[in-house]
C-alpha cells in the first residue's frame, strides 16, 4: 500500500507512507509532494488555567496538558525504519510496543517491501534489528519482533470502553521521519465505522479498509502505525491515513485510524502463529517479478487477462524459470491469475522454500510451465 491513493466518495486520500530518505522510483515518492504541516489545536485537552477566569484554559496550560499526556504514552512507542532494498530507498514510520520483550505493531504499508528493518525504542533510546512475525495486508497491520530486547515500556490499549463521537484525541508519531520525541497533533473523533479504498498505483493493488475511526487530528507522513490516544492515555486506534487536501494545505484535516480492538486481535493471531486466509505468518515468499499495475490481456487468448511482467530480478525463482519482461503470468499453483492483485493474493498463501507450478504466456502466445521454489523476499 505504499503511497497508494485512497478515496471516500470523490475525495482522494493518502495512506501515511513512511517518507523516503533517499531517491526512489517507487510511488512512495509522491509523499514528498505533501506539505509537512502540523495544526495542533492547543485547546483540545481542557485544563483549567489562570488569568482568564475559572474554567478557561490558557494556551500555555492546554499545551502543558498535551505535553503531559504525550509524556505518559511516548515511552511505549518506537520509530520504525525500513530499508527497501529493491527500491533503493529507506523509509520511516511509527510502532506501538505491545510486550516488554519487543513485539511491536505497525501498519503493514510501513514495512511492505522491506529487506531489513530497524526499530528505535522511544522508552530506552536503543535501536534493534526487527523481523516481521506476520501481517494482514487487508487490515494493514504487521507485527514485528525486536532482536534481544527486554524490559521495554508498553502502550496501554483502551479496549474497555467504546470510542465516542466528539471524543478528544491525541495523535503521536514519527512525523516527517525525523525520529526522536514523537510529534503531537490533537483533535476530536469526527466519525466512526468509516470505509476507504486503498489503491497502490505502482502495483495496482486495491484494498478496502473498513470500520475506521475518523479524526480531524492533523497527521503527517511518518505517523503511520502511531497511536490515537484518549485523554486517559489509552490507545484507541492506530493511525493509517490522512487526506491529500489537508496535506497540500487545501482543506481541513481528515485522518483515519484502525480501531485498537482490531489491531489487538490481528496482533494476537500473529503472535500465536495462527495463520488464516487474511493473516500471513513469517517471512514472505518471493517470486522475483515486477508486475504492471493493470490487468494485461493474455496473448492469443481473447477476453482473458493475467499479471503482466514488467521486470525480472536476476537470480530469483522467476529468472531461473525463464520469465522475461512482456510475459503474462496466468496461473500459480493451479490458481488462475487475472491481475497483479490476484498474483499478490496467491503468493501470500506460500512460504519461502515451498514449491508451486507457474504458468505464463509469452508475447507470441506460447504457454510455458515451470516448477519453482519460492525464495525469501521483502516483507509484507
Amino acid at each position: 500500500m505504499h503511497g497508494g491513493q485512497l478515496t471516500t466518495g470523490n475525495e482522494p486520500l493518502w495512506p501515511l507512507p513512511p517518507p523516503p530518505r533517499r531517491p526512489s522510483h517507487h510511488v512512495m515518492a509522491i509523499a514528498l509532494t505533501l506539505a509537512v504541516v502540523t495544526a495542533v489545536v492547543l485547546t483540545s485537552f481542557v485544563v483549567y488555567g489562570t488569568g482568564q477566569g475559572p474554567g478557561v484554559p490558557t494556551a500555555a496550560s492546554a499545551a502543558a496538558a498535551v505535553a503531559a499526556l504525550a509524556a505518559r504514552v511516548d515511552p511505549g512507542l518506537a520509530d520504525v525504519t525500513a530499508t527497501l532494498g529493491y527500491q533503493q530507498a529507506t523509509s520511516a514510520g511509527t510502532g506501538l510496543v505491545l510486550t516488554p520483550s519487543g513485539e511491536v505493531v505497525t501498519n503493514n504499508h510501513v514495512i511492505e517491501g522491506a529487506t531489513s528493518i530497524e526499530v528505535t525504542d522511544i522508552g530506552d533510546q536503543r535501536s534493534y534489528q526487527a523481523t516481521v512475525a506476520g501481517y494482514d495486508q487487508g487490515q494493514d497491520i504487521a507485527l514485528l519482533r525486536l532482536t534481544a530486547a527486554s524490559g521495554l515500556k508498553t502502550v496501554s490499549l483502551g479496549t474497555s470502553s467504546p470510542v465516542q463521537l466528539g471524543e478528544k484525541v491525541l495523535a503521536l508519531g514519527n512525523a516527517g521521519g525525523l525520529g526522536g520525541t514523537p510529534a503531537e497533533a490533537t483533535g476530536t473523533v469526527t466519525a466512526l465505522g468509516q470505509s476507504i479504498t486503498a489503491t497502490d498505483q505502482n502495483a495496482g493493488f486495491a484494498e478496502q479498509l473498513t470500520g475506521l475511526i475518523q479524526t480531524d487530528a492533523a497527521l503527517q507522513p511518518g505517523d503511520s502505525g502511531g497511536p490515537l490516544v484518549n485523554p486517559a492515555g489509552q490507545v484507541i486506534g492506530m493511525d493509517t491515513a490522512a487526506s491529500a487536501q489537508f496535506q497540500m494545505s487545501s482543506g481541513p484535516a481528515q485522518a483515519f485510524a484502525i480501531p485498537v480492538g482490531e489491531v489487538a486481535r490481528v496482533a494476537a493471531a500473529i503472535a500465536s502463529g495462527r495463520s488464516s486466509a487474511a493473516v500471513h505468518i513469517g517471512p514472505t515468499a518471493f517470486l522475483g517479478v515486477q508486475v504492471l499495475p493493470d490487468a494485461v490481456p493474455v496473448p492469443g487468448s481473447p477476453g482473458t487477462t493475467g499479471a503482466g511482467v514488467a521486470g525480472v530480478s536476476a537470480g530469483t525463482p522467476a529468472a531461473k524459470a525463464g520469465l522475461v519482461p512482456g510475459d503474462v503470468i496466468v496461473s500459480i499453483g493451479g490458481h488462475a491469475i487475472i491481475s497483479a492483485m490476484s498474483l499478490r493474493s496467491a503468493m501470500d498463501a506460500y512460504d519461502p522454500g515451498e514449491a508451486a507450478s507457474l504458468d505464463w504466456v509469452d508475447q507470441a502466445g506460447r504457454r510455458h510451465t515451470a516448477a519453482i521454489v519460492f525464495a525469501a523476499g521483502p516483507a509484507g
